[in-house]
């Protein structure tokens, strides 16, 4: 009996091992499982880190920290991780088709039914059963399924002709079908594993190409913030420079130099430039309500109002760097690029999918295996003469005992084998799921393609727009130190005698348009070479930005 359970344990121990980090049973964790009351209610967090960055009332942010905080707080990368989770779920089912099912029942009922015939042994029998059953059945990684049972009856009577009263009838069967075409063999068995693993890979370059889509468009609010807060300052000198020249004609007029008809222009000009500033300063409270949205600070009424400080400067780009290599960009963007590599991974699944579909398509034949033992017991009434009722009888004690010494001694065993084939004359839906499962890999293929050419034409127009931006830079800070060397002549000749306020005041507009112009051209550099590191799948690694 040793030598035959012995022989089970590896078959136990395979089955097992598909799932060695799951709490099974009788651990104390797979009680808590699967017994208590799994919470309903979600507990979101406060944003965090927060308080690390607010020095002296304000919120001072440098472009890594706001990122790591726009990591941490902001909603949608949370949600988007939680996507991957899911999938990893996915793992965790697909292995449950090598859980084992343990089962246990038992019954009782009693029967009283008038008798018809004297071979029932009493005129009215009155019997009562009592069924018990234990079992077990589990697939193993082979496709091998295999199914233990024992049964225990119980059963009283008060038929004379009854030889054991109570009888106790025990039985042991352990039995397996071992699959010889489909479904045979561990590769087969955990293709749906297979499949939902690489599905997961799949979901981490979607979960990476998210998250940079993200980072990018918080990165974009955060040189909003920048650029407004650029043209507050450009609006703010332009409205010094009016309030100078309306002072100046103010005085001018007082001192009789010039007449009172001069001042409309300084005036109009100068209530221009306040329209500017306001309009600024409202825009720039808008950018910054968005920024805070992304760090999570409009969830805090602490930092909801707190002001903020950018620590970024606005660097203008140098026009000694050496060009772009196109080429080596795009390989480079071809290696990174996590939506390229999800859609690569898309053909792993198809292929492990064909697979799966050609194996669906083999005919049913499986091996059976049967081997099992029963065992009689109870108080044993020896009855020498059944036609006489007043005969003696001699009751042998016994019990349980008996009934579990003949299963389990197994000398009165039940065996046999067998085998079983299921031929489709025809199957449709196997040849058509084979046939999807093609023209799927097929899609896939080309559509790897077209992201490749796509994710080839971006990056070559991200080097354009950042060669285009460099450029740009370089002759707006030419326009405008040629506006402000016109200010200054302008000035001069004016004070010269040579020319009319309106000449200075038409240098100093053009001087504040050029102002705005390299402000708009540096920021509009600072986002296509976001740009160009979203497009080649770079911008998390640049950002020191490492996704768990």
């Amino acid at each position: 009996m040793k030598n035959f359970f012995a022989l089970l344990i590896p078959f136990f121990l395979a089955g097992a091992a598909c799932s060695q980090t799951d709490p099974f049973f009788p651990k104390p964790q797979y009680f808590r499982n699967h017994f208590a009351a799994t919470p309903a209610r979600v507990e979101l967090q406060p944003p965090a880190r927060l308080a690390d960055f607010a020095v002296g009332g304000k919120l001072e942010l440098s472009l890594k920290n706001y990122l790591d905080l726009v990591i941490v707080n902001n909603p949608d990368v949370v949600v988007t991780k939680l996507t991957v989770d899911m999938a990893r779920d996915a793992i965790t089912r697909a292995f449950s088709i090598f859980d084992p099912l343990a089962s246990a029942s038992f019954s009782t009922a009693r029967q009283v039914s008038p008798s018809g015939t004297l071979l029932a042994g009493a005129s009215t029998l009155n019997t009562l059963t009592q069924p018990f059953s234990l079992g077990y059945r589990q697939m193993l990684q082979t496709g091998t399924q295999i199914n233990l049972n024992f049964n225990d009856t119980k059963t009283s009577s008060n038929s004379t002709f009854t030889t054991f009263n109570p009888q106790l009838s025990s039985a042991f069967n352990f039995s397996l079908s071992q699959p010889l075409l489909r479904g045979r063999g561990a590769y087969i068995t955990r293709l749906p594993i297979s499949i939902a693993r690489s599905r997961l890979k799949a979901m981490d370059f979607s979960f990476r190409d998210q998250v940079i889509q993200l980072v990018a468009a918080a990165e974009n609010a955060y040189w909003d913030v920048i650029n407004a807060r650029e043209n507050l300052r450009v609006a703010e000198e332009a409205l010094k420079l009016a309030d100078a020249a309306l002072t100046r004609a103010k005085k001018e007029i007082e001192l009789g130099a010039t007449s009172k008809l001069e001042v409309f222009q300084p005036e109009a000009n100068r209530a221009n430039a306040e329209l500017g500033v306001i309009q600024a300063r409202f825009h720039l409270d808008q950018v910054e309500d968005a920024l805070r949205r992304q760090i999570g600070a409009d969830r805090n009424p602490d930092y909801r109002a707190m002001p903020l400080v950018l620590t970024e400067s606005v660097e203008m780009p140098s026009t000694d760097a050496k060009p772009i290599d196109k080429e080596v960009t795009v390989q480079t963007a071809m290696l990174h690029r996590p939506d390229l590599r999800s859609a690569a991974q898309n053909i792993d699944v198809d292929e492990l999918s064909i697979r799966q579909a050609n194996d669906n398509l083999r005919p049913l034949l499986s091996l059976t295996a049967q081997y099992g033992s029963s065992g009689l017991g109870g108080i044993f009434y020896n009855r020498t003469n059944l036609t006489d009722p007043n005969a003696p009888v001699i009751p042998v004690p016994g019990g349980l005992g008996d009934a579990l010494g003949g299963v389990f001694g197994f000398g009165y065993p039940v065996y046999g084998f067998g085998l079983t084939l299921t031929l489709p004359i025809r199957d449709r839906n196997a040849a058509a799921n084979l046939a999807d499962a093609v023209v799927q890999r097929k899609m896939d293929m080309l559509r790897v393609q077209s992201t490749q050419e796509n994710v080839r034409l971006q990056v070559l127009n991200a080097i354009s727009l950042v060669e285009g931006s460099i450029e740009s830079v370089r002759i707006a800070k030419v326009a405008r130190d040629l506006a402000q060397q016109r200010v200054d002549a302008d000035q001069q000749r004016y004070e010269l005698g040579v020319i009319t306020l309106f000449f200075v005041l038409d240098s100093q507009n053009a001087f504040v348009q050029a102002e705005s112009n390299l402000v708009s051209q540096t920021i509009s550099y600072k986002r296509n070479v976001l740009n160009l590191l979203q497009r080649t799948g770079e911008l998390l690694d640049e950002r020191g930005i490492v996704l768990q």
